[in-house]
């Protein structure tokens, strides 16, 4: 066979192999979006890929608790009622009450949905502390390298964290092809957002919770490091802190993570990113955040006040507050009562999804489960007030 002929059946296989891998993805697709349409909240988080942890010594244990039988009893049956798969309490030092519903143990790993948005943020503090990204206010055009010389190449580092980027806030559409789902479910969702997502706003002057812009950390990570996202996550993150590893979803096998939505732990884990901050980015004394970056994160906007990089802030006190910007529709959050502890904060996701973080109280619960049920509407200062006003 001469050169010419070989070269021009390679290129008929490159490309007849191209064109299997369009219709593969194509029909990938079609699946993830006929799913997600019936069910938005039934979505099957695959390819999954593994974040290597720790082998941690197990976190110790008050064996006669601090905190009143009655307060945690009452706390236990909120969780049940609620559809939770876990209910953990920590105070000073110790687990004081922990458990487990329905067929879920200390093993299973808990899909985070937005309570991954915190590790977003935890995971750019650290590279920033290993010198891989030079601080909040780094253009994310130095990593996303097609955004140069355009508008989007002023949005700021910190803008991805704490949702002021400028791009079109969540919704929902019943285009398959609409940014907004393709930035989810395509098997190549990050150049999606790179290339399609909108910009509506001049970044950093408006608030717009979305999903692209915690995506599109994975990225950053991944080019600012030169490791998968999830590599990073998994030896920068939980291995120093002693928590076990688990998995997070790609969009395809070898493809980018998503970031802000689908990291799956276990519930210590979880605990152990909120340990973290509560002990303002140290572990064991060592420091692996930047100095003040915790102050960072727990600061919120003039645009929110009430969300800062990655978490919520529990002060100021607002009865109903919703995941968008202040006063915009959308789904509220019942906060029956302000928090005892003006100074709490909280990792926050779908399904009421949460972590309190009391420094007053030095203090962590952990309830993590299923939608509660509509009737009686979910209190998010419920479980927090409730434990707090025991132990005053």
């Amino acid at each position: 066979m001469s050169l010419k002929l070989l070269h021009s059946v390679l290129a008929g296989l490159s490309l007849s192999a191209s064109v299997a891998a369009l219709a593969d993805d194509a029909a990938i697709y079609k699946e993830r979006w006929e799913t997600f349409l019936k069910a938005p909240g039934q979505v099957s988080f695959g390819p999954l890929e593994e974040v290597v942890g720790a082998k941690p010594k197990p976190l110790p244990r008050l064996t006669q608790p601090s905190i009143p039988a009655a307060a945690l009893a009452e706390a236990d049956a909120y969780a049940a009622a609620n559809k939770s798969s876990t209910l953990i309490v920590w105070r000073k030092g110790k687990i004081e009450f922990e458990r487990y519903y329905g067929e879920r143990n200390a093993e299973s790993l808990l899909v985070s949905k937005s309570m991954a948005k915190p590790i977003t943020a935890i995971a750019v503090g650290r590279a920033i502390k290993l010198g891989y990204i030079k601080s909040l206010d780094q253009s994310v055009a130095d990593f996303v390298t097609e955004w140069r010389g355009t508008p989007k190449a002023a949005i700021k580092v910190r803008y991805l964290l704490d949702m002021r980027s400028g791009m079109l806030e969540q919704g929902f559409s019943t285009d398959p092809d609409h940014p907004l789902n393709r930035a989810y479910l395509d098997t190549d969702h990050g150049r999606h957002i790179v290339e399609n997502y909108p910009l509506v706003a001049t970044p950093g002057s408006v608030y717009g919770y979305a999903n692209a812009p915690s995506e599109l950390v994975a990225l950053v990570i991944e080019r600012a490091t030169k490791m998968r996202y999830a590599q990073f996550v998994g030896r920068q993150v939980l291995q120093p802190i002693g928590a076990k590893g688990g998995k997070v979803w790609v969009n395809r096998p070898g493809g980018l993570a998503h970031s802000g939505c689908c990291m799956h732990l276990p519930a210590e884990s979880w605990l152990r990113l909120g340990l973290l901050l509560l002990n303002d980015g140290k572990v064991g004394g060592k420091a692996l955040l930047p100095k003040g970056y915790v102050a960072e994160m727990r600061r919120g906007t003039a645009q929110n006040p009430h969300f800062g990089l990655g978490i919520w802030i529990g002060n100021p006190w607002q009865e109903r507050r919703g995941f968008g910007a202040p006063g915009r529709p959308g789904p509220q959050v019942l906060h029956s009562e302000p928090y005892l502890d003006p100074d709490l904060f909280l990792f926050d996701g779908n399904s009421n999804q949460v972590l309190y973080l009391s420094p007053k109280y030095d203090l962590a619960i952990l309830r993590m489960g299923d939608t509660p049920p509509a009737k009686p509407e979910w209190d998010n200062a419920k479980l927090a007030n409730l434990i707090m006003r025991a132990v005053k």
